[in-house]
């Protein structure tokens, strides 16, 4: 299977935000681990909630996450200002479906961000949204291991 994300980018500071505004877009979905997050580290840098900031002034948003440890939910959900689903068990859609009704968003006006390709950006192409694949925040900080896996994980990607 090959999946297309509608932007692949290095880095989530890349995406152009007017430009994702002028397509349509209405609201933008992150996942949260390595991706507006350092994985597991329940804290925002100073850079990514300055840049948070900037994005909610045109977009609803929102964090469509995997994660299911109670412990850190709290801790997000704490410093968080936009609303947040866990357990999300993407690439499935059911839970993702149904936080959108909640905000009565539709797909067409949604774009899911994210740095896996089979779960984030596969989630989103079920949906029906737009899809931004970026490289992990801390990718930098990651171990050999964990980017040969992401760089394998990326071989389902078309270019």
């Amino acid at each position: 299977m090959f999946l297309k994300p509608d932007y692949n980018l290095k880095s989530i500071y890349n995406i152009n935000l007017e430009e994702i505004k002028n397509s349509g877009v209405k609201a933008m979905l992150f996942d949260l681990d390595s991706t507006i997050m350092a994985s597991k580290s329940g804290i925002y840098s100073d850079e990514m909630t300055e840049w948070l900031r900037r994005v909610k002034e045109n977009f609803f948003v929102a964090v469509i996450s995997n994660n299911k440890n109670t412990e850190y939910i709290e801790k997000v959900k704490s410093i968080s200002d936009f609303p947040l689903l866990f357990n999300a068990c993407k690439p499935q859609t059911g839970p993702a479906k149904k936080f959108l009704n909640k905000y009565n968003l539709k797909s067409k006006d949604c774009i899911i961000v994210g740095d896996r390709p089979l779960t984030d950006i596969l989630c989103g192409k079920l949906l029906g949204c737009k899809t931004i694949l970026v490289d992990s925040i801390t990718a930098e900080k990651e171990s050999k291991l964990v980017r040969f896996v992401r760089a394998l994980e990326r071989c389902c990607i078309r270019k």
